[in-house]
């Protein structure tokens, strides 16, 4: 079963350093990092897809598709964000993370991220061609929490560019 939610999460995320809150962050504002790492990716020709991995208000992990670069179709950017957020923390599990990615991810980052338990994923552009939710909501561990459309049509828009660019 997909518990996927109508509306973007808003629930705030609380940065603090020496017990005095800095600032708060939304589920809006790590998808713009998310969407930063997209960009990167669009610049040196990459699919433009987009992920960090936050841990206690904090981002732990970055990344954007590498596959071009590194010639390997599995160096998706959620996969290079569970490695470097798993490196991170000294442990392969990700429980209590949330990962904001672009784009809905493939049947094998989602089996990726069943296996590292992690808490909770954000989603920006639904991918109707390769997506998991295509084939299995199932794909996903029993307590990920999930939500969509988080500035999707950014995240959306920034595909599009970057395929009619290739045309």
């Amino acid at each position: 079963m997909c518990l996927v939610a109508d509306l973007p999460d808003i629930s705030p995320y609380f940065c603090r350093k020496n017990s005095m809150t800095l600032s708060v962050f939304s589920d809006e504002h790590y998808m713009g990092e998310a969407l930063k790492e997209a960009q990167k990716a669009y610049d040196a020709d990459e699919v433009p897809v987009g992920a960090v991995i936050v841990c206690d208000n904090v981002v732990i992990a970055r990344s954007h598709n590498l596959t071009e670069r590194l010639n390997d179709v599995t160096a998706h950017a959620e996969m290079q964000a569970f490695t470097a957020a798993a490196e991170y923390l000294g442990g392969k599990y990700l429980k209590d993370c949330t990962l904001y990615v672009t784009l809905e991810p493939c049947v094998m980052c989602a089996g990726a991220s069943q296996w590292t338990q992690i808490g909770k994923i954000v989603i920006g552009a639904m991918d109707e061609k390769r997506g998991f939710s295509k084939y299995s909501c199932g794909l996903l561990h029993p307590k990920t929490k999930l939500i969509t459309g988080v500035r999707a049509e950014e995240s959306a828009r920034l595909m599009v560019e970057f395929f009619q660019k290739r045309r």
